[in-house]
């Protein structure tokens, strides 16, 4: 299973105490999609895509939403970087991703039509593509290619609510912000390189998300869920249950404040359109076209 699904699974497992009853089985997911739907999510992987080629770059950060977070103020829950001449294919994304069978994570090279067909409702999706400029654009896809670096910033242990700034555990979202780390930061060597990308980060003003937990009862509960721990976290964030976790909105706006001449584009489908927003206002969960937005019509 992708990082995404396990993300936005452990939020919403802490959106309810009921969840407490049953524990979820995260890499017992098997979603059944019709050929209409899946036709449907292909022509969107098709606009993003095109969106991709005629960019210019060879390099882009992309996000996708996966279930509703809107609970949370979130839209968007898994990041990897698609690389135009990578080893996966034209415009693939490299990401983290925990392998079920292993029971651990790995470095996946996926196509840009699995990242999309990746989504847990088939009827919405949302992807957000960042392009940094020149420079930046060039040193981060220089190290998301360094394959022996990406690797050694993989985590041993996955977490799907992992702490932001914490060497025990890692998610999808934070692999992608210790790698842009490396990029940027110019920091070279193998000694314990999560650990200084992080203070990279922190030294720079990355702001993790501080993901809001509804009751003390559900942060206890949430401690015998699979791939959920809380025992990274410092006391006072689980007290304040307020957990701080890497999502792709904090590597958003970190990415505009060190890169501020960074494009963004924003796709979004329904079942009756899709829409291209060229800009840094969000679309939102809806769909709905902003002016002068691109809009591509879906059969019926």
């Amino acid at each position: 299973m992708t990082c995404r699904g396990l993300v936005a699974a452990a939020l919403l497992f802490f959106a309810s105490a009921g969840a407490w009853a049953g524990i979820p089985t995260f890499c017992d997911r098997a979603d059944k999609v019709t050929a209409a739907a899946q036709d449907r999510v292909l022509r969107f992987a098709a606009a993003v895509k095109d969106e991709l080629a005629r960019s210019g770059s060879n390099v882009a950060l992309v996000a996708r939403a996966g279930l509703d977070l809107s609970r949370f103020g979130l839209l968007y829950s898994h990041a990897g970087i698609a690389l135009k001449d990578g080893p996966g294919g034209p415009w693939a994304v490299r990401q983290l991703y925990y392998a079920c069978d292993e029971s651990r994570p790995r470095l996946f090279d996926q196509g840009m039509s699995g990242f999309v067909l990746g989504a847990d409702n088939p009827a919405h999706g949302h992807v957000a593509l960042l392009f940094p400029p020149g420079q930046d654009s060039a040193q981060l896809e220089r190290t998301a290619l360094d394959k022996p670096l990406a690797l050694a910033l993989l985590g041993e242990r996955y977490s799907a609510n992992a702490y932001a700034f914490g060497t025990r555990y890692q998610n999808c979202n934070q692999w992608v912000a210790e790698l842009l780390a490396f990029a940027w930061g110019h920091l070279a060597g193998s000694n314990a390189p999560r650990a200084r990308a992080q203070a990279w980060l922190r030294a720079q003003g990355y702001a993790a998300t501080p993901v809001r937990i509804p009751s003390h009862w559900t942060m206890f509960a949430g401690q015998f869920v699979p791939l959920v721990h809380v025992g990274d976290h410092p006391l006072d964030d689980v007290y304040a249950l307020a957990l701080h976790i890497s999502v792709p909105t904090t590597i958003e706006a970190f990415v505009r404040k060190e890169a501020p001449r960074t494009r963004r584009v924003e796709l979004c489908h329904d079942e009756r359109r899709i829409v291209v927003h060229r800009g840094w206002e969000p679309l939102g969960a809806r769909c709905d076209p902003l002016p002068g937005d691109e809009v591509i019509a879906l059969a019926p």
